[in-house]
Parts: C-alpha cells; sequence; structure tokens
C-alpha cells in the first residue's frame, strides 16, 4: 500500500469512527425517548407493511446492536432486540426504515434490484480484492495488468457502495413520511427520528466517498506507471 492511500485510508477510518460514535450516542439518546404511540418497534414495523399492503413479510428479532436490516431472500423485516421491543424514538425511525426496504422491494426500487444484482459479484471481489492490490502495488512495474484487475475488483465493490445511497436515503425517506402521514409521532418526536435516521446515512456516505477516493488513487497508480513502461 502506498504512502498515499495509507494516509487517506487513516483519514476515513477517523472520520468512520467519528460518525459511528455520533451515531451511537444518538441512537442512546433517543432510546431515552419514549413514543407517544407507546408502539413497540416490532409493532410499528408491523403497522407500516399493512399499512403498505405488504402481507408477505415477517417481523423478526435477531442478535446485535445495529443488526437490523431487511432480507429481500426471505422476506424478512430483521430488528435487533432493542428495536424490536423498544417503544422509543430510536427503534420506532429504524424499524420505519427496514420497513422502508421492504416497500421497495414490493414496489421494485430500481436502486434496490441493482444492488441486490450487485451482490454476487460484490462477495466474490470482496474475498479477492485486498490480495489482488496488494500483488499489484508489489508488482506494479513487471506485471501492471495484475493492479488492473485489483482495480476492477475494488470498482465493484465501489460501485456497489455508491449504489447503496440511494437506497439508504430513499428508505429514511420513506419511513419518514409514513411516521408523519400516520400521526404516530408528536414533531418533536419525529425530529428527532429524522435525525437519528441522517446520522444512519452519514456513516453510507463516509464509506462510499472512502471508497471511491482509494479507487481514484489506485487508477493513477496503475497510470502513473503505465506511462512510465510506455517511455
Amino acid at each position: 500500500m502506498t504512502t498515499g492511500i495509507m494516509f487517506t485510508s487513516l483519514i476515513f477510518i477517523g472520520i468512520s469512527m467519528l460518525v459511528s460514535w455520533r451515531l451511537k450516542s444518538k441512537m442512546r439518546e433517543y432510546s431515552a425517548v419514549p413514543t407517544s404511540s407507546g408502539l413497540t418497534g416490532k409493532q410499528i414495523a408491523e403497522k407500516m407493511l399493512k399499512d403498505n399492503g405488504i402481507y408477505d413479510v415477517q417481523v423478526v428479532s435477531v442478535d446485535g446492536f445495529l443488526s437490523d436490516h431487511y432480507d429481500p431472500t426471505n422476506k424478512t423485516v430483521n430488528l435487533s432486540p432493542d428495536v424490536y421491543s423498544g417503544a422509543n424514538v430510536m427503534a420506532a425511525s429504524v424499524a420505519a426504515h427496514e420497513c422502508g426496504h421492504a416497500v421497495q422491494h414490493q414496489r421494485a426500487y430500481p436502486w434496490l434490484n441493482l444492488r441486490s444484482k450487485l451482490v454476487p459479484a460484490v462477495q466474490f471481489s470482496s474475498n479477492l480484492v485486498q490480495w489482488v492490490l496488494l500483488g499489484g502495488i508489489l508488482l506494479i512495474n513487471v506485471f501492471p495488468a495484475l493492479l488492473l484487475g485489483g482495480i476492477i475488483l475494488f470498482g465493484v465493490t465501489t460501485l456497489f457502495a455508491l449504489v447503496t445511497l440511494p437506497v439508504e436515503f430513499d428508505a429514511s425517506r420513506r419511513a419518514l413520511a409514513w411516521l408523519d402521514n400516520t400521526t404516530l409521532m408528536r414533531r418533536e418526536e419525529h425530529d428527532k427520528a429524522k435525525d437519528a435516521l441522517w446520522w444512519a446515512a452519514m456513516t453510507y456516505l463516509v464509506a462510499a466517498i472512502a471508497s471511491l477516493v482509494t479507487l481514484l488513487q489506485y487508477i493513477m497508480i496503475y497510470a502513473g506507471a503505465s506511462s512510465r513502461n510506455r517511455d
């Protein structure tokens, strides 16, 4: 790994840690704010699914902190224990966000469809990319094509990170619109839910920018090596 890439990686690791810390701080803060509706995350999710005409998606509890996700393969909204049984702003916002993905799935949201199609390629790339890039850097002067292969693999993961952005932002938009339309939250609760989901989205944004910047650095290294080889 070159000095420039290492320095950039350290910068974005620091930013990611800061955003993650802020997100966890917000989640703890809003976990202490009960919702006026008194509904748990599970009940919020089930109501949002029902209101959107979705009856074939199950809401289940899974282990872990911030492990919440929607699984389109088995149509389940998976909520962490604190979200599943919590009756607070944090639980309501996270549960509604994950149901936002279920609504995207039902309505064939193009960006979600594209992200799902990229999953096999990303899984393949993730297993190889670091080793190929390392080999490409070490052998840059004798076998530059190896670095090009690494760049292609890394480009797949970067594309996935970029495609994830509209998926996550749209899920939050759907969640907040539904919470507002159903009047399940007072205005101050809605603002806190919006703030929590904004910080959650920032984790994806930082990851996408970091991936894109790193990809561009690898491309410049390859271009520089190719130029030297032609001289």
